[in-house]
């Protein structure tokens, strides 16, 4: 395969770019949160897949030239197998197409034998991934931005003109003007009594040896009217984060303001980033700094990371070369809009005979946000937690054409469909976890989207939320 590629003007805001496509159903946006967050690099964004797969529960629908077939197998063996023998993309982009998407949490169904006990709220598919045979890759620290493609598309070539003739007349933002608004209050599934009851099981479990760390979380929802896309412009300045993302599907349009990198894959280094461990903002300054400290030095927040850090380099040591993974950096404090986070830094490097579907497979979900040992962890969420996570503590990225990879952790996420939007937040308890000061870690990691939806309850229009 050869890669087709143009360079186009560069936008410091890649939501410019995005705005003809926004509402079109298969774009995608992976969004590094910049001009807001200046801790992201490359932004991608696509439309028009020429292949589409959608799994849910045991079938996979593969949705190709206006026909729809059915598969049984197993979906990344199936994504795997659409993006063909990695081929040589161009060596300073990390993307040339490929594949663009979202995994799930409930796609562990897939891999793992699991209880079926939550209740599924969600009602949509486990997994839906596009395939992209164009995309446009912006490079902020470069300021630069590129079209690029399949060079041996034959329909790809004829579209290539109106591309970038399209992408190079772009001028402004243009604000999407069409309100959002959400109705109602926003309702969690779990009360602070239903809470510590969980907190409590899982003490119990604790105790009994079955684990030594179980992430509860609970699932926040309230009713809504509007363009899920214009809720989506004010969540990036409100919530900046360098693993964000806008997906736009018939089944639900996915609105991610990630701080977490889940996997990374290019020219066969893997890197990892686990967050664990949170503390609030402040804006007193003193007392910010006085917190990241307190979080910087904290046996237990330490120790509760060690424990993921463990259990991803057990993950990536699946599919990387024998004594290739280490821990580069341990216990780095990161701030963001709302929240410091605790984040080590895994590595390895990919056998030979493995590609970046082997290792999102091995590891997934992420350790991070399921416990330790995984999948009895996975069993407790599954009993004590009301209702099934959907999307939530999955995966959104991309698997290019050249084998390549780069992938989120789906935290501070929201979901929209059938005019519900919603999204969780948790975190992981261990032996010496306080009750109250869990519950309170599950509202400081949910404040910046609880605050938001609130000023889309109280204001009819997006346009009416303050900057």
């Amino acid at each position: 395969m050869t890669t087709r590629t143009e360079e186009l003007p560069y936008f410091e805001d890649s939501a410019a770019l995005f705005l003809p496509w926004a509402e079109r159903s298969g774009s995608v946006f992976l969004d590094s949160g910049y001009p807001h967050c200046r801790q992201g690099r490359y932004d991608i964004l696509a439309a028009e897949p020429v292949t589409t797969l959608v799994t849910r529960g045991g079938l996979t629908e593969i949705r190709e030239q206006g026909r729809t077939t059915l598969s049984p197998d197993d979906p990344f063996t199936l994504l795997k197998r659409h993006l063909g023998t990695p081929q040589t993309g161009h060596p300073d982009l990390p993307f040339c197409g490929g594949a663009i998407g979202y995994f799930g949490y409930d796609l562990a169904r897939r891999l793992e034998k699991l209880p079926e006990i939550a209740a599924d709220l969600e009602n949509i598919p486990d997994m839906v991934v596009g395939i992209h045979d164009w995309a446009v890759v912006v490079d902020h620290q470069a300021r630069r931005s590129w079209l690029v493609g399949r060079g041996d598309s034959p329909a790809l070539a004829a579209r290539w003109p109106h591309l970038v003739q399209g992408f190079s007349q772009i001028q402004t933002i243009g604000w999407q003007q069409t309100g959002f608004s959400v109705r109602g209050e926003v309702q969690s599934n779990l009360s602070r009594a239903d809470y510590g009851q969980a907190f409590r099981r899982i003490q119990h479990y604790i105790r009994e040896g079955d684990c030594y760390q179980v992430n509860l979380t609970q699932r926040f929802s309230a009713r809504c009217v509007g363009n899920p896309w214009a809720a989506y412009q004010w969540l990036r300045v409100y919530n900046p984060a360098p693993f964000s993302a806008f997906l736009h599907y018939p089944e639900v349009q996915v609105l991610s303001s990630s701080p977490e990198r889940f996997l990374k894959v290019r020219g066969g280094s893997v890197e990892t980033k686990p967050i664990k461990g949170t503390r609030p903002r402040f804006a007193n300054p003193a007392r910010d700094r006085a917190e990241a400290e307190a979080l910087r030095l904290s046996s237990k927040d330490r120790a509760e990371n060690l424990m993921i850090v463990d259990l991803l380099r057990n993950d990536l040591g699946k599919n990387c070369r024998p004594g290739s993974v280490h821990v580069p950096e341990l216990f780095a404090v990161e701030s963001y809009a709302t929240v410091h986070h605790l984040v080590s830094t895994v590595r390895g490097q990919l056998a030979g005979e493995h590609s970046a579907l082997d290792l999102l497979r091995g590891c997934f979900p992420g350790g991070s946000i399921t416990g330790a040992p995984k999948l009895r962890a996975m069993q407790i969420i599954e009993e004590l937690e009301p209702h099934r996570r959907g999307l939530y503590c999955g995966s959104i990225g991309y698997i290019g054409f050249n084998g390549g990879m780069d992938c989120n952790i789906a935290i501070r996420t929201l979901m929209h469909s059938d005019q519900c939007i919603r999204f969780w937040a948790g975190g992981g308890i261990v032996a010496d976890s306080d009750e109250e000061q869990e519950y309170q870690e599950c509202h400081h990691k949910a404040a910046a989207l609880l605050n938001l939806l609130e000023q889309f309850r109280m204001r009819k229009r997006v346009g009416a939320v303050g900057r």
